[in-house]
């Protein structure tokens, strides 16, 4: 718990809607959901000489629109979130929070809030090497003891495991359903795959080219139809298992 947290005292939230209109001092406890889960980014992109941190934009399945990021490992933890059948909702910056701590007010933007099917998380996005901060530690603890106020989770992220996350960034390029032909799905689908080889999967549809069905396979990996084993990188002997 940090520190010197007011809990008694007014906890608010601000946030600029989905129309662009700035809402602000909101009760944190009693404001909606539903408002935090459609709100606009809270900070504009940032672009200066020198910049260290590499910004961008993220084309998200789950959200079906761009998401914005503001660092590569930001969006690894972006990645992770789309690759996730639990998350519906992903809000970049979607809020700034102010609370009494120490005796001052202090303000944060957290990185992201996702809307899963367990209830809300809100992600903090930082190097590991910079977990030990002091101002970091703090900062992160009574915004920890701010959101748990709620009965939400709140989740501090770092550099994932690099196998994994090669893997979950291969699978995103098949991340677009429109792209691949419904008929063609619909058979692998249908078809004996369980303790099948990616490269046996690939050959199974013999009416197809080995290289489209492949695709569709490595799609139906990213909606989690199928599965295979993430901590080593794939390879034409990975097993496919058929998910519940």
């Amino acid at each position: 718990m940090a520190a010197g947290l007011n809990v008694a005292a007014s906890i608010t939230v601000s946030l600029r809607g989905a129309n662009g209109i700035l809402v602000e001092n909101r009760d944190w406890v009693t404001s909606p959901i539903d408002g935090l889960a459609a709100a606009a980014p809270w900070r504009t992109f940032r672009w200066y000489r020198g910049q260290r941190h590499y910004s961008g934009t993220y084309w998200s399945s789950t959200m079906r629109d761009h998401v914005i990021y503001e660092s590569r490992l930001e969006l690894a933890r972006l990645l992770f979130a789309d690759f996730d059948p639990s998350v519906r909702r992903v809000v970049a910056q979607p809020f700034l929070l102010k609370a009494e701590v120490d005796g001052a007010m202090r303000k944060h933007i957290p990185d992201y809030l996702l809307v899963t099917d367990e209830g809300p998380v809100v992600v903090d996005v930082k190097p590991l090497h910079r977990l030990s901060k002091p101002e970091v530690s703090f900062t992160f603890g009574w915004t920890r003891e701010v959101v748990e106020v709620r009965g939400w989770k709140y989740e501090v992220w770092s550099e994932p495991p690099a196998v994994e996350l090669e893997n979950v960034r291969f699978l995103s390029g098949f991340r677009r359903d429109w792209l691949f032909d419904r008929g063609l799905v619909d058979e692998l689908r249908g078809a004996e795959l369980d303790g099948v080889s990616l490269c046996r999967a690939a050959a199974s549809l013999p009416a197809h080219p080995e290289e489209q069905v492949r695709a569709a396979v490595y799609h139906l990996l990213w909606t989690h139809e199928l599965a295979v084993d993430l901590d080593r990188p794939f390879s034409p002997a990975h097993v496919l298992r058929r998910t519940a």
